[in-house]
Order: structure tokens, then sequence, then C-alpha cells
């Protein structure tokens, strides 16, 4: 139940709002004035504190700055009257989430206070969800701040407690294993069973004998009854890794499983029960497998339901830091080594690099690093070679794409002077006509300042 104190010097006021939401079971307090609203601020914790502005001797203002300081997380909306919207504008640049103009409509203020709430709700469950995730195996590539990873999360909070088949994708490295993990962990199957199998990893009969399990004599070597991992994973999560690569006569099999929830062992035609949850990745993409019939269409949109896509590591490059002393301090236990951290020109050398292999090969490189660093900071030195080599090359496109700027500048201020002549252009600029026209139409001049019979031959 959410926690809400109303803060008014007029009684109608206060008595107003404390019943336009006694219908939806909010803990309300009032308060008269501002001191005996810091009152209840300091005995409660209070979600939302909504406060007329116009108040004396104190005002909404001076309550807002004192809630900001004694309780933060607590959201502040202000009530105010149509002259003092400029008021409450400046209110919300100091920390006020919202403001509403008097008079108001019962059914305007309901709406807000939800919208307010709701966000309370979606921060509180975020916070529970990471405090989770590191309670059960720690935040081991979960790390990060960016839009793009939050989202991710946003995703995982709002899926992991229903039973929804749920597709995901991303590059190699981006931790599709982990999100797997952490939905199963986050989920109401938590207690049972997390199996993994990698589809690439293992030949057709081979994979299809470990997903659906065999009979005695169903192949050569097959000398007993055995389960398949579905089997085994029963009342958990079944995470598939690597859908794309599944061959389409174990496609059909698995669609089975998700319309039918049943299987059959290799060698058997009885149908057997089976209550899973499952979970695909891939890092190819289907729809272009679909397009060349290598992957059924069926199967698809059964895997599809939920969609998470994890976004590469150069697209959150703001996490790379909170990554890479993740992965220090990580390491730097585990090795016995003291190292307080990365050089400025290290870290300027992370986040040049493109991660090709994501999370996993930042976490490779900053291990790797830790092993070789002599002294208190990884250095560049200690970087491998090619993150080394792709800083330098970065540079190196900065410096070309400067001096080409500087080069096209150059070349546009000389034909202006020289009203778009070519001959005179490059007199000026010390070069032949046929290097101008070329320069020129590299950098998009040609059409805009020579007519088409100045042009050279």
């Amino acid at each position: 139940m959410f926690k809400i104190l109303i803060v008014d010097d007029e009684a109608s006021m206060r008595t107003f709002v404390q019943h336009a939401l006694a219908d939806d079971e909010y803990d309300i307090r009032t308060a008269a004035s501002v001191p005996e609203a810091l009152d209840h601020v300091r005995e409660e914790i209070f979600d939302l504190v909504i406060t007329d502005l116009m108040m004396v001797p104190l005002s909404g203002m001076d309550l807002l700055r004192a809630v900001k300081e004694l309780s933060p997380e607590t959201e502040v909306l202000m009530m105010t009257a149509y002259g003092t919207i400029e008021t409450a504008v400046q209110a919300m640049k100091l920390g006020a989430c919202d403001y509403i103009t008097k008079p108001f409509p019962v059914d305007e203020l309901r709406l807000r206070v939800a919208h307010v709430l709701e966000r309370k709700r979606l921060q509180r469950e975020n916070r529970w969800l990471r405090e989770e995730l590191f309670q059960h195996f720690g935040i081991e590539n979960l790390v990060g701040q960016s839009p793009p990873f939050l989202h991710v999360l946003e995703k995982v909070r709002r899926v992991a407690p229903t039973d929804a088949t749920i597709l995901l994708t991303g590059e190699t490295g981006t931790g599709k294993d982990v999100i797997a993990r952490a939905i199963h962990l986050l989920s109401r199957r938590a207690s049972r069973p997390f199996i993994a199998v990698n589809c690439a990893a293992l030949p057709e009969q081979l994979l299809e004998s470990e997903l659906f399990g065999h009979v005695k004599g169903a192949f050569t070597g097959a000398v007993a009854n055995r389960k398949g991992l579905i089997e085994e994973a029963a009342g958990g999560t079944f995470f598939l890794d690597e859908i794309g690569s599944i061959p389409l006569s174990i496609q059909a099999k698995l669609l089975r499983v998700l319309e039918q929830k049943t299987i059959r062992r290799v060698g058997e035609n009885r149908e057997i029960p089976v209550d899973v949850r499952i979970i695909a990745a891939t890092n190819r993409d289907l729809n272009d497998a679909l397009r060349r019939g290598e992957f059924r269409e069926d199967l698809y949109y059964r895997l599809n339901v939920v969609a998470i896509h994890l976004p590469p590591l150069r697209a959150r490059r703001e996490d790379i830091p909170l990554l890479a002393h993740h992965f220090l301090r990580q390491f730097s236990q585990r090795d016995q080594k003291a190292i307080v951290g990365f050089t400025e020109a290290a870290m300027t050398a992370l986040m040049k690099y493109a991660f090709p292999g994501n999370v996993r090969e930042l976490r490779h490189i900053v291990e790797q690093a830790v092993a070789l660093a002599s002294g208190q900071w990884i250095t560049v030195a200690d970087l491998p070679a090619h993150v080394r080599t792709a800083t330098t090359a970065s540079e190196e496109r900065e410096l070309e794409t400067a001096l080409n700027q500087v080069e096209r500048d150059l070349i546009l201020q000389a034909l202006r002077r020289n009203e778009g002549h070519l001959e005179r252009t490059a007199r000026d600029l010390g070069m032949s006509r046929v290097t101008l026209w070329r320069k020129m139409k590299k950098y998009g001049l040609a059409k805009r300042f020579v007519p088409s019979s100045d042009s050279p031959q």
C-alpha cells in the first residue's frame, strides 16, 4: 500500500483531496502546515507528498526542499493556483514530480496520483529485481545504467512471473544465457530445474536424443532407456541456446512440445506430457532463415511470444566503465592483486574499442589485463594488442576526418573567392585542375560550383 501525505493550510482542501483518494486504498496522512508535515516525514517514509504551493509562513517550496533532503525518494506533487504556474514549474526543476492547477476535478487528481505512484512501483520493482539477481547469482553481465540495458531489465521484470515463451536475440557475448537464468530465478518455477542446451554444439542425432530421450535399441549404442533433457526440466525452465541452428526434423518435434506439451522419445510412439517453460536464444536473423526455408514459420511464431533483444556493448558504451571496474574487482580478488583501477589512457582505449565479442570479450580483456598488470593500475600496455591497435586506428580515422573537413573548407572558400572558376581556384590552391575536380567530387562540391561546360575532360 502506498503512503501519501496531504499538506494544505485550508482544512476544506485537505478534506477534499483525502476524500478524492479514499477509494484507492492509499494510506493517507494530513498536515496543516510545513512544520507539521516535516514531523510526519521524519517519523514515516512516504511515497508521495501532495502539498499546496502557497502557504504561510513556510511555503510548499520550503517543504519540497526539506522533503528532498530528508527523504530523497519521496515524490512531491504541487497544488497551485492559476497565477503561480511559473513557480510550480520552478518547483519541478527543484525535484517536484508534477503539479496540478486549482481548481481541479477529482478524476484529474486521481489520474495524476496514479501516474506518479505507478512510476514509483516500477522503480521499487526494478530495485527488487536487482537485489534478487545479486542474491541468486551476483551481478556479472548485468551491470549497467544505460537506457538500452534498463529496457531489457524492465522486460525481464514484466515477463519473468508469467509462463510465456521467450525468444532472446542479440549478438554473441551479449549475455543471453545470463538473462535466461535471471528470468527463471525470478519466475514461479525458480525452485525447479533450469536446464540449458546449446543446439549448435551437437550433431542432429545426438541433439534429438539429448532433447527428447530414447528407448533401448532406438539406435546403435542405445543400451538403455534414457530421459531427455526436456523431461529432466519438468516443472522448470528449458533454455535452447542457438535455436537457429536446430535441424528442420527436430523443429517439428519441438513444435509439439510448445503446442501440445508432450514429447516422444526416439524409438517410441508413446506421448509423454511435459510441463516446462521454453526460453530460446539466437544470434542469427531468424526472419532471414524463414525466407531461406531453414526455419519453420509456425515454430518461429510459437517461440516469439515475447521477444527480448539484448543490445551489443557498442550500443551501451556508457556501461563499459561500470562493467570494466566490476570485472576488475572480481579478478583482482581472485588473483589476490591490489589493483586500484584503470589509467585514463587505458579506459579511453576500452571506450574506443568496438567489442565484437561484447560483454564476454570485455570480461576476457580485463581478466588478461589483471593477470599481466605489475602495478596498482591497469595501463594501455596491459591491454591486448588488438585493443591498442584499434584505438590507434580510431584516432587515425578521427584525424583523417578532421583533415578532410579542413581541406573541404579551404576548397569551398577558394571557389567562392574565385566565383567557381576552376582554373583560378586551382592556381589559388596550388594544385592541378584535374586534382581540384577530383577533390570537389569527393567532397560533394562539383555540382554546386562548376557548370557542365567547365568540367574537366
